[in-house]
């Protein structure tokens, strides 16, 4: 026998849609909200031990030299390129021609330290001593044509507002007087100022691709090696 309609329990009413909730009200009502990926956070200045963000800096300059030139480099690039803060590289330098010439200081100790090396090789050769500098002045040219470019541009006429790196440019020269006045003690200074110049002006010459083409009756030698033999005839 069928009951009768008034009997039967009542049909569920379908719930209405319910509207999405924020992440905060999701939070709010105790459930975790999804977690979103964090964002690649710049190195912070106190990450670095001391005089380690300096270097950094410098390292990130050099690259960004290397690729760019100096007159396309900036502060913001560089502290992009160490992995810190815009505002990290005024922690070392006032601004830019600062940087600058802290990596044009560097550079002259690099470059002295390879001329000494030559020296260092051949302890009782100034002559050999003199053609060891021309090649490692020459090679290291070649090898970092963008530092070299910025070592001996504008940089280097403003070196007495920047102690280190008048005294880094100096003591690289001092290598090369001293072997030339080993070799002749008379005419040491006038010799190195003659060798400094075929080099520097070989490696510029080098660098340009000013040898390309000349109507030479045979190859040129490499670089390295035309310096010496140039020094060579010079000192003979």
């Amino acid at each position: 026998m069928n009951k009768p309609a008034s009997a039967r329990p009542p049909a569920a009413k379908a719930s209405p849609a319910q509207p999405a909730r924020s992440p905060r009200a999701v939070k709010a009502a105790g459930q975790p909200a999804a977690e979103k990926p964090p964002r690649p956070r710049a190195k912070a200045v106190g990450a670095y031990h001391h005089g380690e963000l300096r270097e950094a800096l410098l390292d990130a300059a050099e690259a960004q030299l290397a690729q760019r030139g100096a007159a396309s480099l900036s502060l913001r690039d560089v502290a992009r390129g160490a992995g810190v803060s815009h505002a990290a590289p005024y922690h070392h330098f006032a601004g830019l021609p600062e940087l600058l010439a802290a990596l044009a200081e560097r550079s002259f100790q690099q470059l002295g330290a390879a001329m000494q090396a030559g020296v260092d090789a051949h302890p009782a050769d100034a002559r050999e001593q003199l053609l060891a500098i021309a090649t490692a002045y020459v090679d290291f040219a070649r090898r970092r044509p963008a530092r070299f470019r910025l070592m001996f541009g504008p940089v280097l006429a403003s070196r007495h507002q920047h102690p280190g790196l008048d005294r880094a440019a100096e003591a690289s020269f001092r290598v090369l007087l001293d072997a030339a006045t080993r070799f002749d003690a008379a005419s040491g200074p006038l010799i190195a100022l003659t060798g400094w110049s075929l080099a520097h002006g070989l490696s510029h010459l080098s660098l340009d691709a000013a040898f390309t083409g000349l109507p030479l009756p045979g190859p040129l030698p490499e670089p390295a090696d035309l310096v010496r033999l140039m020094s060579a005839r010079v000192l003979a």
